[in-house]
């Protein structure tokens, strides 16, 4: 026995030593990955200040929430704003003893060594707190390897102690919860409850909670939308695990339990939502940079002159890269986490999308429809050549991604045309949902401009705040605006800035003018006489009020005629329009390409009692942390004087009470003050409507993606009938909401000491359908 101790004391001592010797390289270890010797780790600062990407919120003004911009579509909560119910299933899943460890839970690493490691129970669970995962998410991309994985676990033992340090519980559990990431583009339990419930994390019932706790295991796996009976299972897990830990009652797991699997899925994206073309229409303009000539085509050269104006006197075009940080960086609108709180109230930009639809899918589009059936040239007018047609066909193929990506792959013209003659799977647009079909690329371009488009823009003439925007009858499919971006002629609608000339020049809208064809004379030495599509009182004497609720081009022509197209210029660059126009006779009947927004707010001015406001999209912006870094404010200047506004709002409301709009009245059924003016362009391609109340000014525009898709029919082609009725529908639930603040006994207030008598003797109301429809029939608004 004797003859053993000397080797047994050996290996006692090796034993020994090999245990120290343990014990000391993972002190050296863990010594060399917390000084970030062996590889990255996270610095006191950026403990305090971990990175998260966080998506900016645009919110409505009546605190609607319109969307988001982001990368990672997640945004940030406090600890107070979590139910309860949230904390308790995560806890209760993940880390059931959370409050009693410092970010290594010891227990749980004997659990995994035993039986994960040791006797290899797959199903045992793993030995991450919740801390742990929360290093995990905040400083570690996907392992590459085993070795790799291996070694970011030791980091994140090491940075689970630190935050543990740095932070409390509750706010390592905020922490957590904003970081998560689930599925649909949806981070955080923000915009996992938005998304999946359609609710507010402080809302989340414990059955919805359970939902989206048991996603985190899986997300892919556990997805609600797509394996619903998986992940119930998945949630009754979580519910389980709440009863042992005694969250939940024997009684109330066993009735929870039992509950079927409802969501309310809301996926958050760039495209669907409300207001899909004002959120676009922000991220542009806020993203936007210095304009460069290099950078534009040589004929976009009025584009660059625009942009150009626009960075020099609209704060929010180019904020970004205006507005920098304390540190001298710019805002990232994808990361930053901003509230950007805009102008448009989520209530009427609704009404406006549903009064689009409405219009364009039960009434427009099948009478359009109808109409081109069986037309070779179909949907263009049948009054174009079969060369202009293939002329028109062509172009439009090749500015197709298709083509463009063909042709830089080196594929021939005849092998192009054959791929889109070669039917293909697709999913496309209809009015009653998207549709999965296979047809050609080229019948797929036939398809989609066979649909007439409509874009509507609305703003409270006082402040100018944006109320309503719609730039296109669907986001997804015609992504181009037509409320700010797309320019048409504007036809009559141009009339009531020419009848400004007149009041400026001190006639009234009861002053009588002869109601005959007039002949310039131009340059050229040819001659120039508009025409009138009727004869109605011809040769009589007829008040400039009939005039413009007719839209008489004789009258116009007339008013013209005293003064010159330079002052048609001059007035029109008083109340806001900054479109190019040429200064020719031709202009008093809407010859020039202007776009919505510009209308608008020039109709405004009217309603305004003179003075013009800029619209306005924005009235401030915050940071992640609610501190205001922005505000806004309308640009205002004094157009017109008040009595000639009043005037000329007397004119446009004959326009609507006994002219081209009185199917306000007479079928629509509205009341009270308004004012508006119908345009037409020429062949009807274009179809306008702009509306003035005392608090709202909204204008309509309808119309094909090119100048030759029109109605031939002018009955049905003519502005009356394409926008008018859009307006309408806008303006009468707007009225019918209380919580709004527009009513049918809003008024225009009169100048003070007005005195003139502005009811014309010449004055006409229909007073049947019949009577409607010949008045705006033979409305006078071509050219």
């Amino acid at each position: 026995m004797k003859e053993n101790t000397p080797r047994v004391k050996k290996i006692v001592k090796y034993m020994y030593g090999t245990f120290i010797a343990g014990v000391l390289f993972l002190v050296l270890l863990f010594f060399l990955i917390s000084a970030g010797a062996l590889g990255f780790m996270p610095s006191f600062e950026e403990l305090e200040n971990p990175e998260s990407n966080l998506a900016t919120e645009i919110y409505a003004a009546d605190g609607v929430l319109l969307g988001r911009f982001f990368l990672e579509n997640r945004s940030r909560v406090e600890y107070d704003e979590i139910s309860p119910n949230v904390i308790n299933a995560l806890i209760a899943t993940e880390d059931k003893r959370f409050y009693d460890h410092s970010g290594i839970d010891g227990r749980g690493l004997m659990r995994v060594l035993v039986k994960t490691v040791l006797l290899r129970e797959e199903s045992s669970g793993g030995g991450s707190t919740i801390t742990q995962q929360l290093a995990k998410l905040l400083f570690h991309t996907p392992a590459k390897s085993k070795l790799e994985r291996g070694m970011q676990k030791l980091k994140e033992w090491v940075i689970a102690v630190k935050l543990e340090r740095s932070y409390t519980k509750e706010e390592i559990l905020t922490m957590y919860l904003n970081k998560a990431p689930f599925i649909y583009d949806a981070y955080g339990i923000k915009s996992a409850a938005s998304t999946f419930f359609n609710t507010y994390p402080d809302s989340l019932k414990i059955e919805e909670a359970a939902v989206l706790i048991g996603m985190l295991k899986n997300p892919s796996l556990y997805n609600p939308v797509r394996r619903p009976e998986l992940t119930q299972q998945r949630r009754n897990v979580v519910l389980n695990q709440m009863m042992k830990t005694k969250y939940l009652t024997r009684a109330e797991y066993d009735s929870l339990k039992n509950l079927p699997m409802v969501i309310n899925f809301n996926r958050s994206d760039h495209v669907g939502g409300l207001a899909p073309y004002f959120r676009e229409y922000l991220r542009v303009t806020l993203t936007a940079k210095e304009p460069a000539r290099e950078h534009y085509a040589s004929w976009q050269m009025q584009k660059f002159k625009e942009d150009s104006i626009e960075w020099a006197t609209n704060p929010l075009y180019g904020w970004v890269n205006k507005r920098l940080k304390g540190d001298g960086s710019i805002y990232d609108i994808y990361r930053d986490g901003l509230k950007i709180y805009t102008t448009i109230d989520s209530r009427l930009q609704s009404y406006a999308e549903q009064a689009v639809i409405e219009h364009m899918s039960t009434d427009i589009q099948p009478k359009f429809t109808t109409e081109k059936r069986g037309r070779a040239r179909a949907p263009y007018t049948q009054h174009i050549s079969q060369e202009q047609y293939s002329g028109i066909i062509r172009r439009a193929i090749q500015q197709t991604d298709r083509y463009r990506i063909l042709k830089s792959l080196g594929v021939s013209e005849d092998s192009i045309m054959k791929a889109f003659k070669s039917p293909v799977k697709m999913r496309v647009f209809s009015y009653k949902g998207e549709i999965d079909t296979i047809m050609t690329p080229l019948d797929s371009i036939h398809y989609y401009k066979s649909f007439l488009r409509s874009s509507l823009f609305s703003m409270d003439p006082l402040t100018g705040h944006v109320k309503a925007y719609v730039g296109g009858i669907n986001y997804k499919h015609f992504k181009y605006d037509m409320a700010t971006d797309g320019k048409r002629q504007v036809g009559s609608t141009i009339k009531p800035f020419v009848y400004t000339l007149a009041m400026q020049e001190g006639l009234t809208p009861c002053d009588l003018v002869p109601n005959v064809p007039q002949t310039f004379y131009l340059p050229t030495g040819d001659t120039w006489t508009p025409r009138n599509s009727s004869d109605k009182r011809s040769g009589e004497m007829v008040s400039l009020k009939w005039g413009l609720a007719q839209s008489n081009n004789n009258i116009t022509a007339w008013i013209m005629k005293q003064y010159n197209p330079e002052a048609v210029v001059r007035i029109c660059r008083t109340l806001g329009i900054r479109s190019p126009m040429d200064p020719v006779p031709a202009l008093a009947l809407g010859t020039p390409d202007f776009t919505l927004r510009e209308m608008v707010a020039a109709y405004a001015t009217y309603a305004n009692k003179g003075v013009h406001v800029e619209p306005l999209f924005v009235t401030r912006i915050e940071d992640r942390y609610g501190n205001v870094i922005e505000s806004f404010t309308p640009k205002k200047n004094e157009a017109i004087n008040e009595h000639n506004a009043y005037l000329m709002i007397n004119l446009l409301q004959g326009v609507v009470n006994t002219g081209t709009g009185v199917r306000l009245r007479l079928k629509y059924g509205l009341k009270g003050s308004i004012g508006g003016k119908t345009g037409t362009t020429q062949n009807n391609s274009d179809g306008w409507f702009i509306g003035v109340t005392p608090n709202l000014v909204t204008g309509v525009w309808v119309g094909g993606e090119e100048r030759d898709i029109h109605f031939d029919n002018i009955s049905l082609g003519q502005g009356a009938n394409l926008a008018l009725p859009i307006w309408a529908l806008y303006m009468t639930p707007a009225y019918n909401n209380p919580e709004l603040p527009y009513s049918l006994e809003d008024s225009f207030e009169a100048p003070a000491g007005f005195n003139i008598n502005l009811f014309c003797p010449d004055e006409y109301v229909p007073v049947s359908e019949e009577e409607i429809e010949i008045e705006t029939v033979m409305g006078d608004e071509l050219y």
